[in-house]
């Protein structure tokens, strides 16, 4: 199935950018860009559904078909923490998350984690497709690097074999979880 036209449920540019280089055949604009700008609640209890509710929104109140995605950190001896609250784990930003997933493995080998994105494209009919991507690695003693956002810098790529926070946004987006996720959903339509 083609699209002509896809919103973006995000007003993230790194997202975007992601997005139109692997749906090249589509005009690809963000939700802000068509005037959405409400803050859409997350209440799913998985990636998938997250992505959903998101898409859903924007995909009715636009009249065009909408594609989102959820994603986050997935620590095995967290028994799958953060996950779906990534963003949100400390309750203080980026710094206060790393800090905080520091704390709680300071006394844990098994450091295996993976992160992992859930996308969806939603038509204003309701009709949805989804795509699933992980990247697996483990979570370092310290920071690594400046490059990237968010968990980047704990979290080193079996991959890549260093952190992202070392690797360059191409290096990191060739193996990314959201990158995947996008492939497998670009597959199925």
């Amino acid at each position: 199935m083609k699209y002509d036209k896809i919103v973006v449920a995000s007003g993230n540019e790194g997202k975007i950018a992601e997005i139109k280089a692997i749906f090249k055949d589509a005009e690809i604009v963000s939700m802000r860009e068509l005037g959405f700008d409400e803050e859409i609640e997350e209440t799913g209890k998985t990636f998938k559904e997250n992505a959903k509710i998101k898409a859903y929104a924007v995909a009715k109140a636009l009249n065009l078909p909408a594609l989102s995605d959820d994603s986050g950190l997935c620590v095995d001896s967290l028994f799958g923490a953060p996950g779906i609250y990534s963003a949100r784990f400390s309750g203080e930003g980026d710094e206060g998350n790393r800090k905080l997933l520091l704390k709680r493995l300071e006394h844990v080998s098994d450091r295996r984690a993976y992160f992992e994105s859930a996308v969806c494209l939603c038509t204003p009919d309701g009709k949805t497709t989804f795509g699933e991507g992980r990247t697996h690695g483990k979570i370092l003693w310290e920071e690594i690097g400046t490059n990237g956002f968010g968990y980047d810098c704990l979290f080193y790529s079996d991959d890549l074999k260093k952190s992202f926070g070392l690797a360059t946004d191409e290096e990191k987006n060739s193996v990314s979880h959201r990158y995947r996720a996008l492939c497998d959903l670009r597959n199925k339509l």
